[in-house]
Formats: structure tokens, C-alpha cells, sequence
């Protein structure tokens, strides 16, 4: 019996992989968060299958759902939003698995922050403008930040931010990223993207609190602040330069 943690994507049905779809097509029982998980991703589930909304529920709750398929030899598909890597709660999963000596696997889903990027139709690394993208969060009720993992010091390098679970704080983010980004850098926030209701905001980095005051849905949003974001006249990159040498051009 195995589990299978599958990232099913920011949100649209066709967002989901290919082996996420066969992985939940192959279980008997599935576990899904319905807050997050669209509900035309379980049509792939076996039409006798298990399926279990785990919103409402705890962890040992999930874990005794795990436990009976596991005492019943029944594959597990159990579904998270967007990637499993970024703010899945998977890892306090992955650690009563392995002391119960339960086997598992983990697949990829396409993460908000790519979803949003392609909503704004941008890409968040420009040569010579930003190189690197910054996931984070503000703290919120359900866990604190660490000490040294500040907006401050993130804003210090002035690369991409994408801010996730925080637009409840947004006029705190944004008057702490003023000083370092100014009051006219391109933001964006955008919420549940690819979502049939997504709704998106572009604005001056000052202005985007404004941008948003008339939204009454606040939660499955994403930030995200930089000068990528419009970045203007820039250099190409050098990957099509032909004076660049590259190992699969011929010189």
C-alpha cells in the first residue's frame, strides 16, 4: 500500500500532470482538500472510489483515514493544492508516515506563483533586472515567521517577491517594501488564478492597496512586487545570443 501525494495545480482542472491524473485514476481511496481542490479533478477518481474532503478535518483525522486504507492494503491519492513543496503542510504528513513505516510518493503540481506569472502574461526573472524570485509570507495566526526571514531583508536584494497567505496584511506589506522598492514599482496581486473567478490587480506598488479595497474574496491570493514585472528596455538573455557559445549550437 502506498500514498501518493499529488500537487493538483493552482486551480484549472487541465492544470493537472499527467501522472497526477493516473496516480488518483489508480487509488481506491482519496483524500482531497476541498477548500483548494477543484472538484472536476476527483472525476479521475475510480468511480467506486473513497473520496474524502479532508478541509474540515485534522491531522489525526487524515492520518486514521490513511491508516484504515493501509490495514485494508488500498492505495492512497491524496490531493493538496498547487505544488507540494511550497506551504502544503506535507512535511508533518511525510513524518507520521515514516514512523508508521507506511510507503509513499510525491508529485509535483504546477505552483501558484507560475499560474500568476502566467496570468500577468510576464516572466519573474529579466536579465540584468532580477534573477532570483522570493517565496514568502507575512505571519499569520497559524504559524510565525523565523526570526531572520523578514520582508526587510528580502526587499533588501530587490529581486521578484511573491507573497503568499498574506493579502489580509497588505497595507503592512506594502509600507514595509516602500522604502526599499519606492512608491512606483510594479506589483500585482492576483487571486486564485486560473480559477474560473480569477480576479486580478495591477498597481504601483503605493497603490495597490487601493487597487483591491472593493474585493470581498481575500483568501488564495498572491503578491507579487518587483521590477520584472515591467521591466522596460532589457538586454536579451544570452541562451539565443548567436555569439554566444552554447554546447548544442554549432560554432
Amino acid at each position: 500500500m502506498t500514498v501518493h501525494f499529488i500537487g493538483a495545480g493552482p486551480g484549472a482542472p487541465d492544470l493537472l500532470t499527467l501522472r497526477g491524473r493516473d496516480r488518483i485514476a489508480a487509488c481506491p481511496v482519496c483524500l482531497y482538500a476541498g477548500s483548494l481542490v477543484p472538484a472536476e479533478i476527483l472525476a479521475h477518481a475510480p468511480p467506486d472510489a473513497r473520496v474524502v474532503d479532508t478541509a474540515p478535518m485534522t491531522l489525526d483525522g487524515i492520518m486514521a483515514e490513511i491508516t484504515a486504507a493501509h490495514a485494508r492494503g488500498l492505495d492512497v491519492a491524496r490531493l493538496h493544492s498547487g505544488d507540494l513543496s511550497v506551504y502544503s503542510a506535507v512535511a508533518e504528513q511525510l513524518r507520521r508516515l515514516d514512523a508508521a513505516g507506511i510507503a509513499y510518493t510525491l508529485t509535483p503540481g504546477v505552483p501558484a506563483f507560475s499560474a500568476a506569472a502566467a496570468t500577468l502574461g510576464c516572466e519573474l526573472t529579466i536579465p540584468e533586472v532580477a534573477q532570483s524570485l522570493v517565496l514568502t509570507r507575512t505571519q499569520g495566526r497559524a504559524s510565525s515567521m523565523p526570526p531572520k526571514e523578514t520582508l526587510e531583508a528580502f526587499a533588501a536584494t530587490g529581486t521578484t517577491l511573491a507573497l503568499h497567505l498574506s493579502l489580509h496584511a497588505l497595507e503592512d506589506v506594502v509600507a514595509r517594501l516602500v522604502p526599499w522598492y519606492g512608491e512606483q514599482c510594479p506589483a500585482a496581486v492576483v487571486l486564485r488564478a486560473s480559477w474560473p473567478d480569477e480576479a486580478v490587480a495591477r498597481a504601483p506598488l503605493a497603490e495597490l492597496p487601493a487597487a483591491v479595497a472593493e474585493w470581498t474574496l481575500r483568501r488564495s491570493a498572491l503578491i507579487l512586487v518587483g521590477p520584472a514585472l515591467e521591466p522596460g528596455l532589457f538586454r536579451d538573455s544570452a541562451l539565443y545570443d548567436p555569439a554566444h557559445v552554447r554546447r548544442y549550437r554549432d560554432p
